[in-house]
């Protein structure tokens, strides 16, 4: 097995990340603010090689890909889509606690959508992905599901995710100690970039 990192970007600001607001498949673009952080994330990656890089097709991701500067490199890749939401789509924790008290997306479950585990199901063939890579690999994505993607990296369930905290705009890598997967660097950011409420 050839270990090679994965470098996992989180995609840069949205009205939605601001909001606190629950975005798995919406198609949202970047504010004005998030085009900012992206290009600083080109700043803060300074042309860094990447064998492949992968991203979510959303515009959000697609596009802070792009900024950065790796748009003529982007596949594009259903497995690393955000968490579907279900009925809880563009809904705010706090709303959904009115009606729902204790409601969590990581425990509670998700009509019409995703539960943890389908999430931590596509994190594992994103991972076989990279491990089949040949080289360092990059993957533009969601704030869920890179938590969740890394949680699974390590060995841990999906719900595990719930523990890593990721702010827009940032960059993390998954790594190697010998034959051990491990989590080298985690939610690094530049000085454009913020971390959003908490969903």
């Amino acid at each position: 097995m050839t270990q090679n990192d994965i470098v996992l970007i989180r995609h840069g600001q949205t009205e939605w990340s601001i909001s606190g607001q629950h975005t798995g498949r919406t198609d949202i673009p970047l504010t004005d603010f998030g085009r900012r952080q992206a290009d600083a994330l080109g700043e803060m990656l300074d042309g860094r090689h990447f064998d492949r890089v992968y991203s979510s097709p959303l515009v959000r991701a697609w596009e802070t890909m792009e900024r950065a500067g790796y748009g003529a490199q982007g596949v594009a890749t259903d497995d690393v889509l955000e968490w579907d939401y279900g009925v809880y789509e563009g809904r705010r924790t706090a709303d959904i606690r009115s009606e729902i008290p204790g409601w969590t997306v990581w425990g509670d479950p998700i009509v019409d959508g995703e539960s943890v585990e389908d999430v931590g199901a596509r994190a594992d063939l994103a991972i076989d992905t990279c491990l089949a890579a040949e080289g360092r690999v990059a993957i533009f994505a969601h704030g869920h599901f890179l938590r969740i993607m890394t949680a699974r990296w390590m060995g841990l369930p999906a719900v595990a995710g719930k523990s890593l905290s990721l702010g827009t705009a940032t960059v993390s890598t998954l790594g190697w100690e010998r034959e051990n997967r491990v989590l080298q660097m985690w939610n690094d950011s530049s000085h454009l970039s913020s971390m959003d409420p908490i969903v």
